[in-house]
């Protein structure tokens, strides 16, 4: 319990026994000038009244600015501390961190997008005693003040930014709010501790076409890259068959007739230039020609016979 509570207990029950003793015996106090004793501990009964109202209690986080006649006399605290009932006044102050959280403020970004922005403010009176003086002489409630500030300058930076320039510099609009608050209230006796950026929604609508664009980027990316690896398949094969002669070109093409033949259809098809690359091969050698041109018709027809072979057995 506090101490001007104690005191201001006791001089109510001491003033009630004398008000009860002085009606019940006034003439006897009359007749035996005892009502001048009575008159002085009424006096000092008021006087200690008036003592016990003007002791204020204060916490070792707070501090009492104090005036006189409306003027600024001093500063006081932590402890029991005196001011002068009806003389005196004072207002108190709070020294301890003070967590603002500032209500969600729709803000249309530079490509026209309407976000809702949550935030947060961290900021605290100094301790010395000028600090806590201009905390309530220089601005009348510095924490409505700094929440305004920061949701006007919020919409002025955020109004000036596309939405992916917003989303990659979140702690850069942070040290920017915060310096510019820095800046305005540096004469309000309050350190700023941080200004955060809680949370910013976007609508689902914008969200859906994000997520649809980094879709068609990574599909298209991913064609590239099929198309690059195609690209280099074809090179290895153009850079592997450079060294080929007409007799290997004739017996992979011998070779894919009878892979052909290996499958369930009933028909075998053979490539146009085929007899053109058996002609040329046995221009090659001209003092040879007969023989290697029958050569190569008779593996011609071995091949033939037995991929049709192999093709009707598929058929039963």
């Amino acid at each position: 319990m506090e101490f001007k509570y104690v005191v201001f207990g006791i001089i109510l029950i001491a003033i009630s026994i004398i008000a009860v003793l002085f009606f019940l015996n006034l003439k006897f106090l009359l007749s035996h000038g005892l009502i001048y004793y009575l008159i002085w501990i009424i006096i000092g009964a008021v006087f200690l009244f008036i003592a016990a109202k003007s002791f204020v209690q204060l916490m070792d986080y707070q501090r009492a600015v104090i005036y006189r006649f409306g003027k600024f006399s001093r500063v006081k605290g932590p402890g029991l501390t005196f001011v002068l009932v009806g003389v005196e006044s004072y207002s108190l102050v709070d020294l301890r961190v003070k967590t603002i959280d500032v209500p969600k403020q729709d803000v249309v970004t530079k490509d026209r997008i309407e976000l809702s922005v949550d935030t947060v403010i961290y900021l605290k009176v100094n301790k010395d005693a000028q600090s806590v003086v201009n905390s309530v002489v220089e601005v009348e409630d510095y924490v409505n003040a700094s929440c305004l500030f920061v949701i006007s300058s919020i919409r002025d930076v955020m109004g000036s930014m596309n939405l992916s320039e917003i989303i990659s510099n979140i702690e850069l609009i942070n040290a920017h709010v915060k310096n510019s608050l820095e800046k305005i209230s540096k004469h309000w006796g309050i350190s700023v501790e941080s200004v955060e950026i809680k949370d910013v929604q976007i609508p689902e609508t914008v969200i859906n076409a994000m997520h649809e664009e980094k879709a068609a980027v990574q599909q298209k990316l991913a064609r590239m890259e099929k198309a690059l690896a195609h690209k280099a398949e074809i090179e290895a094969v153009k850079e592997a068959t450079t060294n080929l002669d007409d007799k290997a070109l004739a017996y992979y093409y011998i070779k894919a007739i009878e892979n052909m033949s290996n499958g369930k259809g009933n028909k075998v098809f053979f490539p146009a230039e085929f007899t053109k690359i058996a002609d040329s091969l046995t221009n090659m050698v001209p003092s040879k020609k007969a023989e290697l041109s029958q050569e190569y018709k008779d593996l011609l027809k071995e091949y033939i016979d037995k991929s049709v072979s192999k093709a009707k057995k598929s058929k039963k």
